[in-house]
């Protein structure tokens, strides 16, 4: 690990990818910063589980958004919550759908503010309905308007109760008609009478009188 920790920069970028296949754990978590941040994609890449998870928050957040792109979905369930939520908006606007999609609850339920509003439409629309389930409510409040629209039906009816009441009336005035229409009744009954003035009529009109 001592040599490891004293290889420059472009020392480090110069190993083959087979080189950092054999890194030891105890070796990647003593790389410096700027080691990690040096490291070639394919490298990164080659990276297995338990190397990846010996990665700290702070060389995650060293990552080019090349480098996160490229990332398997393995390796991206492997990251603790914590380590994701240091991300950069830039590097999660740089995910995959499939990562995206790979991301466990926990993972989704620890992504601050910042990174909900930064996540790409494509990537918010392939989450399945247990990752829409794990949003808290101070996340569902940062959505924008955009990404509320585009939410499928199954997104829009695993909203929790909370999260729903939580959404802005611009949030609201969003809602498709068709996202309107499948609001389950407890839904609909934790809407706030601000919410429900600023439905718009062709959404009031979708509701059934089950709604």
């Amino acid at each position: 690990s001592d040599q490891i920790s004293a290889m420059s920069s472009a020392q480090l970028a110069s190993l083959t990818t087979d080189q950092t296949e054999a890194l030891t754990t105890v070796q990647i978590a003593t790389l410096t910063t700027a080691q990690a941040a040096a490291l070639e994609t394919d490298d990164v890449v080659g990276l297995n589980s338990a190397q990846f998870a010996a990665l700290n928050s702070v060389h995650i957040a060293a990552l080019t958004t090349d480098q996160i792109a490229a990332l398997t979905t393995a390796q991206m369930t492997a990251l603790e919550p914590d380590d994701l939520a240091t991300l950069r908006t830039s590097q999660i606007a740089a995910l995959t759908t499939a990562q995206a999609s790979a991301l466990t609850t926990a993972q989704i339920a620890a992504l601050t503010t910042s990174q909900i509003a930064a996540l790409e439409t494509s990537d918010l629309l392939v989450l399945k309905t247990s990752q829409i389930r794990a949003l808290t409510s101070n996340q569902a409040a940062v959505l924008s308007t955009t990404q509320v629209a585009i939410l499928t039906t199954a997104q829009v009816t695993a909203l929790d109760t909370e999260d729903l009441a939580a959404l802005k009336t611009s949030q609201i005035r969003a809602l498709t008609t068709a996202q309107a229409a499948v609001l389950t009744t407890a839904q609909v009954a934790a809407l706030t009478t601000a919410q429900v003035a600023a439905l718009e009529t062709v959404d009031l009109a979708a509701l059934k009188t089950s709604q």
